[in-house]
């Protein structure tokens, strides 16, 4: 899809995705107010500066202006498959229009699926870029179970936990987004060009820059409020103190979305800042199902978490108050094994007979005790009945 002309909102839009730096607030509160049209008029030289920007950064602006060729974005857009999504359009996601003034002012999207439907299902899965093996394996598997579950894993396309995601959605035949720091066009870092290539093929590759232009540092940080935006929650599988991961998760509470983190070992410096956000706000999760229970609809719940079942757990509730009240080394009279167990003589009679035939107690005389095999299930089997 392109433009006719400078009075099209949308080659006016691919002009100042050109011009302006992603999340230039300034930018976002002119269109807002004066309309893109306007906006565009004026950074070509056609009117006064507009307010809110300093003369050197106006300038700037209009150096870039000068430069920007809309139809040439697009045109080289098209020849690598990716198209231009505006505010407004039906393929927008509307989640992104709680950015406010910081508002993307148009993505570039490469793949065939709809970003809006998989966006409405979508979360994002984030963490260390020189991960441990830990976290590449619980990104993996957090991955290939929402993929599984009929969840859309959005990352951004980095090395350590982000690549660990997409490999995992894309290899349980799942679905996937990258969100770039750079043109569609240019995968970044080189060294996932084949991955980033197979995630266009597979799902969807977007970004907010043109094609052609490369990642900074302060992209990278700006790319991270789009994937807090798109999803319904953000996960962090491993995070230092000083990780970008955690400004995807904190733009995800701002914005009142779920923040979500892994736990790692007490003593690892790249978990530190996943528990910091776990001591806070953040929610502890060790699987998929736990992240569907948050950001799914309501009624998807996890399976409920149960250890072994053992041989005493299938006894019913009288036999087992009975066994319990067995002293642990010593033999026990009827007497005292009833009162233990809250219930009659008889009663306690009747189930010690009936733990006998199963193996738990043995008589001596007129004592009972507990078996070699009943002390071991009872040892592993210590709680309430």
């Amino acid at each position: 899809m392109t433009g006719d002309g400078p009075g099209d909102e949308l080659f006016d839009r691919v002009f100042l995705a050109r011009v302006a730096e992603p999340g230039d607030e300034a930018a976002g509160r002119w269109v807002r107010e004066r309309g893109v049209a306007e906006v565009a008029s004026r950074l070509r030289g056609c009117g006064e500066p507009l307010p809110g920007v300093s003369e050197k950064r106006w300038s700037g602006m209009r150096a870039r202006a000068r430069v920007a060729e809309p139809r040439r974005d697009l045109a080289v857009a098209h020849e690598a498959g990716a198209r231009f999504v505006v505010p407004g359009s039906t393929e927008w996601p509307g989640q992104l229009d709680d950015l406010g003034d910081a508002r993307p002012l148009g993505l570039w999207v490469r793949g065939r699926p709809s970003l809006r439907m998989w966006a409405l299902r979508s979360v994002a899965l984030v963490g260390a870029r020189a991960c441990t093996e830990y976290g590449a394996h619980m990104a993996a598997v957090l991955a290939t179970g929402l993929a599984e579950l009929g969840w859309v894993v959005v990352s951004g396309g980095a090395y350590g936990v982000d690549g660990a995601a997409h490999r995992g959605a894309l290899g349980a035949g799942g679905a996937t987004v990258a969100v770039l720091a750079c043109g569609v066009d240019r995968p970044y870092p080189r060294g996932h060009t084949q991955l980033i290539t197979r995630i266009a093929e597979q799902g969807l590759v977007i970004g907010e820059l043109p094609p052609g232009d490369h990642p900074t540092p302060s992209r990278f940080v700006l790319r991270n409020r789009v994937i807090a935006a798109l999803t319904r929650g953000t996960v962090v599988v491993e995070a230092a103190h000083r990780s970008g991961s955690l400004v995807t998760a904190r733009a995800a509470q701002r914005l009142g979305r779920h923040t979500i983190g892994v736990p790692g070992p007490a003593t690892s410096s790249l978990s530190a800042g996943v528990h910091e956000l776990l001591r806070g706000e953040a929610t502890l999760v060790t699987d998929a199902a736990e992240v569907v229970e948050l950001v799914g609809d309501m009624g998807e719940l996890p399976p409920d978490r149960r250890g072994p079942v053992l041989p005493r757990d299938l006894l019913d509730p009288e036999a087992r108050r009975v066994l319990s009240a067995l002293p642990g080394r010593r033999e026990a009279g009827v007497d005292e094994i009833a009162r233990g167990a809250q219930t009659t003589r008889d009663d306690a009679v009747a189930r010690l007979y009936e733990l006998r035939a199963l193996g738990y107690v043995e008589r001596h005389g007129d004592g009972w005790k507990l078996t070699r095999q009943a002390m071991i299930s009872v040892r592993r089997g210590r709680g309430p009945c």
